[in-house]
């Protein structure tokens, strides 16, 4: 499966008063990418969604590596990690326009119904969890 990265124009909003990118803007960058991961392999939050599987944050970490500024290109490539059919766990690399690794991270997530209680991939939608088995530590970006 060929997977492009997302790529995120860093806003003059996103900084902080130093200039830099604001430390908080990296989470969100991570969900843009993820979601756009997602679409790429046929299985999007909002379809997800309006069959009543919700996918909430279950834990999320962040490493600051090199400082990214005002207009710089954040090229974001998401990886799954671990996929059981109750949970998934993701991780992000962020790099700037020259390639350079910025960020890195990790997202925790489970699958449930819109009451709040755990549901399987597997039992209610196999074909959703055939596509997390065929992504799940795949390295899905061209050299």
């Amino acid at each position: 499966m060929n997977i492009k990265p997302y790529q995120h124009l860093a806003k003059y909003y996103e900084t902080d008063q130093m200039g830099i990118i604001h430390h908080s803007n990296y989470i969100r960058w991570f969900e843009e990418a993820r979601i756009d991961f997602m679409n790429q392999i046929g299985l999007t939050y909002k379809t997800m969604e309006k069959e009543g599987i919700i996918s909430p944050v279950l834990e999320v970490s962040c490493k600051y590596l090199q400082m990214m500024y005002f207009d710089d290109i954040a090229t974001i490539k998401v990886k799954i990690d671990e996929y059981s059919s109750v949970r998934f766990a993701c991780s992000y690399e962020i790099y700037n326009q020259n390639n350079i690794l910025c960020t890195t991270g990790t997202s925790k997530h489970c699958f449930i119904n819109k009451d709040g209680k755990p549901v399987s991939l597997k039992k209610i939608k196999p074909e959703y969890d055939q596509l997390f088995k065929k992504v799940k530590n795949k390295n899905a970006y061209p050299l």
